[in-house]
């Protein structure tokens, strides 16, 4: 019978991680959270959704994100407006405010998983993607900032990527970020003629974001325009000038970069990305900032903070570049076996060996001949094939096929272990 069910496919920028490929994944997650973990950070883990007013309060009712790029609904069993989180701080600081973490100490946490906007598809940007977000909370001296920027560098440096450079720049605070807008906004109505559409759009609501315009025509104008390193005062410049000597001391290099804003309306002081440009139009590895409103803004008690986020896909597609696609094996040791009384004694001595920390696969499946089960042992990487059948059983032994020899080590290409010393000779040569 014919099923006339249409075939499914995945949404539009929405990527499927299929098993070859999910192996790059954990190495890159497995690396992440040791680097991580070397500088103190632990875990957070939020949801997925959030109340929409997390994200309109603490992002900007207008940036890009929250009046195009949000995927919100109205949930129909209780009317609640819902959105899918576009990024993680404001729902990291969320948690913070919930569960008063900031009452005794400072934190520094860190999370990895999915956020979702509704953008324009293309290399390095998908409407599903995944971000490693960093946040250091309850710290507000230069030394914090410095340290997120170098510990990056160590990250570059452990995944051997070396194309990748930093833009650095100054928000200041709030009232000098108010100068600058009304003399930004001035010039920016003198040269109203040039303006694209988007950028009148954007003249009065976020006119910082109209410097960081990919319009050739606009940017002669856009690098006339009045800069905000000119408005900032005393206290901002020594925030910026600690930031900078840091840096120096650890020998990293960095560009000032006058026109580098974040897209949310909640970073003061220090802003900086890592870009590169092996990447194509979407070069930024990782964007990050401080955002010391943001906590008192969502309603806790005002404390400072920074943090950075890293786009996975991004980093992955840098990876792959130096290294190449890492394919892990699927097992240790694929078990062959003919007969049910072998395929019962195989399952039991996986179960051993995985006891012992090998990853084993049972061959699985009715009558398999010996050809089809050595081709299959041999495309799943496993390093040994463990040979049970009838005469194997009568003589309470295994029969060893090396599919692969141990780096530095010679192995009979086929071999005999009895099954009482399988595990701990296998356990000691795989």
């Amino acid at each position: 019978m014919t099923s006339s069910f249409k075939k499914v496919r995945a949404l539009t920028g929405m990527k499927d991680v299929l098993p070859d490929g999910g192996a790059s994944w954990e190495n890159l997650e497995a690396t992440v959270r040791e680097w991580l973990a070397s500088y103190g950070y632990r875990t957070m883990r939020t949801p997925v959704l959030e109340q929409t007013r997390l994200f309109t309060r603490g992002i900007g009712e207008v940036t890009d994100i929250v009046e195009k790029e949000m995927y919100s609904f109205t949930d129909a069993l209780n009317d609640e407006q819902l959105t899918m989180r576009p990024e993680f701080t404001a729902g990291m600081v969320r948690a913070t405010i919930e569960h008063n973490l900031l009452y005794d100490r400072a934190h520094r946490v860190y999370a990895m998983g999915p956020v979702f906007r509704h953008e324009k598809p293309q290399r390095g940007r998908y409407r599903q993607f995944h971000q490693i977000d960093v946040e250091a909370l309850g710290f507000a001296g230069p030394d914090i900032d410095a340290e997120l920027i170098v510990m990056l560098a160590r990250l570059w440096k452990i995944l051997g990527l070396t194309d990748i450079r930093l833009e650095l720049n100054s928000l200041g605070q709030a009232d000098e970020r108010a100068a600058h807008r009304a003399a930004l906004i001035e010039h920016l109505e003198k040269h109203r003629s040039i303006l694209d559409e988007e950028a009148q759009r954007r003249m009065h609501t976020n006119p910082l974001r109209v410097l960081d315009t990919k319009n050739p025509a606009m940017q002669e104008m856009a690098n006339n325009a009045p800069k905000l390193f000119d408005f900032l005062g005393e206290q901002s410049r020594a925030h910026f000038e600690g930031v900078c000597e840091r840096l120096r001391d650890a020998g990293i290099s960095y560009t000032l970069n006058p026109r580098l804003v974040r897209g949310l309306d909640y970073y003061n002081l220090t802003v900086f990305e890592w870009v590169t440009d092996r990447l194509g139009a979407q070069g930024t590895v990782c964007g990050g900032g401080r955002y010391d409103g943001l906590i008192e803004l969502l309603g806790g008690k005002s404390a400072p903070a920074i943090g950075f986020a890293i786009g996975i896909e991004r980093l992955l597609d840098l990876c792959s570049q130096v290294a190449g696609e890492t394919v892990r094996p699927e097992c240790d040791v694929y078990m062959v076996h003919q007969g049910e009384p072998a395929q019962r004694r195989a399952a039991l001595l996986a179960e051993a060996l995985r006891d012992a920390g090998l990853r084993v696969i049972v061959h699985a499946g009715p009558g398999s001949s010996f050809k089809a089960q050595f081709k299959r042992a041999d495309a799943s990487g496993a390093r040994v094939a463990v040979i049970l059948g009838d005469d194997e059983l009568a003589s309470a032994s295994a029969s060893i096929k090396w599919l692969r020899e141990p780096a530095g080590e010679e192995q009979p290409q086929q071999e005999t272990i009895r099954l009482d010393s399988l595990v701990t000779e296998l356990k000691n040569r795989v």
